[in-house]
This record gives C-alpha cells, structure tokens and sequence, in this order.
C-alpha cells in the first residue's frame, strides 16, 4: 500500500513499511512537517510523545487544523510529572518516557487494533535518547519500524542532531528509508 506525502522536497508517496527521520536544530519548527505528515492519505494516526504533553499535542493538532477524530496520543510525561490526567479512547498514558517495552507494546496495539492507512509520529527519539539512553532509544526505533512493515504502517521519528555525536545521528540514519533535514531557517532538504 502506498501512502500520500505532502511534504516539500518528498516523494509524492511512499511505501507502507516506511520509516522517515526528520532531522533538526534543537529550536527547528517540526510542527508544521509533523501535521501535514497527518493531513493527507490517513485513516488513523498516533503520537507518541516524549516531548510535550496530551495537552498540548491537542492543542498542536488544533492549531494546524488536523482532523483530531483520526487522532490517538501516547502520552510519556504526565504520570511521572505529576501532572493531571483523563484516560480515554483517544488518549494514553505509559508511567514514563524511558518505559521502551510500554511505548513499543502500544505502538504495536495500536497498529494492530485500527484498519486502513496508519501513521505514526513519535516526537521526540531525542528525549527517549535522553531519558532511556541512546542505545535503548536505537534499538526501541528498530522495533518500531519492524512493526511498521509489519502492519504496512508508516512513521515519521524526529531527532534533534544538536545534542547527539555525529557518530549516533549516523547510527539513527542509517535505520531509515527516508531522511528528511530541516534547517535553521525552515528549509527542507530530503533524501529517499
């Protein structure tokens, strides 16, 4: 199954199976490729996040207009930050965001219980890097993007270069189909 990309500089469409890494500067605006990565060609999508909250991954999708019926969120912080949380078919919680196994066995039930064409967005590999070591994150995407091919699903995996050696961004690279950079100023350099 192929699936619509309506970001500049991609292909038109990918293959279901497809990973894609999006590179960027630690202050890069991913939220613009992240929802058009949703808006197009989608019957179910998931955010995982390790970076920002339910809440706020609401408030993201609302903002760029990205139909949030489709929308489920895996939600990493707020149980270890103490923060307020409503539990519902939309919205999930892991105790916190180096829980890999919990993460991984999610993104897994998610795929397996929805039909059609599936998206995920897991933002951000860096923060996982950050809380579950980089070693556990590389081998937490190489799990992901077997479920991917798998279920015939595709994902778009963020990582910020700033806080990582060269070496690992190269490691986390070399896992992926499709590379997308984008840079300080906004532009988007792509490689498939």
């Amino acid at each position: 199954m192929d699936y619509s990309l309506e970001i500049e500089e991609t292909p038109a469409t990918i293959p279901g199976g497809t990973g894609v890494l999006l590179l960027h500067p630690s202050t890069g605006e991913t939220d613009r490729i992240d929802t058009d990565f949703f808006k197009t060609d989608t019957d179910h999508f998931l955010v995982i996040s390790t970076r920002t909250t339910a809440r706020e991954v609401k408030q993201k999708l609302e903002y760029y207009d990205v139909d949030e019926e489709r929308a489920e969120i895996l939600d990493t912080l707020s149980i270890e930050r103490g923060y307020s949380r409503r539990q519902s078919d939309t919205v999930h919680y892991v105790a916190a965001p180096d829980d890999v196994d919990g993460i991984v066995e999610h993104i897994d039930g998610f795929l397996e219980n929805n039909d059609g064409k599936l998206r995920i967005s897991f933002d951000s590999v860096t923060e996982l890097a950050y809380y579950a070591g980089e070693d556990e994150a590389l081998a937490a995407v190489e799990r992901i993007l077997g479920l991917l091919e798998t279920y015939d699903a595709i994902g778009l995996f963020h990582l910020s270069e700033d806080p990582h050696d060269k070496a690992v961004v190269d490691e986390f690279r070399a896992l992926f189909d499709g590379v997308i950079d984008l840079e300080e100023d906004g532009s988007v350099d792509a490689e498939f």
